[in-house]
């Protein structure tokens, strides 16, 4: 099964980015490929609105508050990928934080690199993202 991650170093701590990304409605506070997160089903659905126009369909799997880590599932997307699960980890990391966006998944319609790069270049693209809201 392919896999995918990205890593990034914020200089703020764990608790900080933590206290931003930690919630599972949370993606438009610093994601802005999302631009809508709307939950159902007590918080374990969300239902996020894409900057362009796309729907995407999220499971709540695992969410470890004291580890600040959580795992979720796509139920529905437009990507070229089946069996999606996807972790997002906060560690402390000196005086600041490094945070790690990884998934794993199988391609469909499209090569295991086709598919790797794809979601390496969203996750890396989510943790720059992130990552501007904490000038040095």
């Amino acid at each position: 099964m392919p896999t995918a991650s990205a890593t990034i170093d914020i200089p703020a701590s764990a608790d900080q980015v933590w206290q931003l990304i930690g919630g599972f409605n949370t993606l438009p506070d610093w994601l802005p490929l999302i631009t809508q997160s709307e939950l159902s089903e007590g918080g374990r659905v969300r239902t996020l609105q894409t900057a362009d126009g796309g729907v995407v369909i999220e499971r709540l799997q695992t969410f470890d508050n004291a580890g600040r880590t959580y795992s979720y599932s796509i139920e529905e997307a437009p990507f070229p990928a089946s069996d999606y699960l996807a972790t997002i980890k906060v560690e402390a990391q000196g005086q600041g934080a490094r945070v790690t966006w990884s998934g794993r998944f199988n391609a469909v319609g499209v090569s295991d690199e086709e598919v790797v790069a794809l979601f390496k270049g969203i996750y890396q693209g989510g943790l720059d993202a992130l990552r501007a809201n904490y000038p040095a």
